[in-house]
């Protein structure tokens, strides 16, 4: 069927086919991990039920959130995707667009841009931010009004497990 077609139209056929294929085959880059009130669903990037989320966000390898615990200080939780290592220490407001945390040397700058890895002046990684969500993040568009649902909101009171399969081995990056 193919040979009684111009060369032009067979290789725009066989592109198409090849795009149709390799979009089937690669999960969607622009798909965000499930959100909630608090963060990151079955996350580590995720204020416990006690603190009221401040800000989250992801990069292509990282998930953070930034909680205000009941005590009134600052919380960054955050995990490396690709092994699942992750981090949750104490948090400070970096001026008026951001926060920063500490841990053994290493800085972590949260913003609505990005996520800044550092040790003292050199920069270890810059990471855009892909999702964020905070006082900085673009507006949605607005929603048809839905009828409001009940509000019931069980949060477990126990602490985080281990790494989740969604945070583990992704990628090797």
């Amino acid at each position: 069927m193919f040979s009684t077609l111009p060369l032009s139209h067979r290789l725009t056929a066989a592109a198409a086919a090849c795009f149709v294929l390799l979009a089937i085959g690669l999960p969607s880059a622009a798909a965000a991990p499930a959100t909630d009130g608090q963060g990151y669903v079955d996350s580590t990037a995720r204020c416990s039920p006690t603190a009221t989320v401040v800000l989250f966000g992801s990069t292509d390898s990282s998930r953070v959130a930034i909680c205000k615990t009941s005590g009134g200080q600052y919380e960054y939780r955050g995990v490396r995707l690709r092994d699942g290592a992750k981090l949750i220490v104490p948090a400070s407001q970096s001026g008026s667009d951001g926060f920063v945390a500490e841990n053994s040397g290493v800085t972590y700058q949260v913003t609505a841009k990005s996520l800044v890895v550092s040790v003292g002046n050199k920069v270890i990684r810059q990471e855009s931010m892909v999702d964020f969500h905070g006082p900085d993040a673009p507006a949605a568009p607005a929603a048809p009004a839905a009828p409001a649902a009940p509000a019931t909101t069980t949060t477990p009171t126990t602490p985080l497990p281990p790494p989740l399969p969604a945070e583990v081995g992704g990628g090797g990056r």
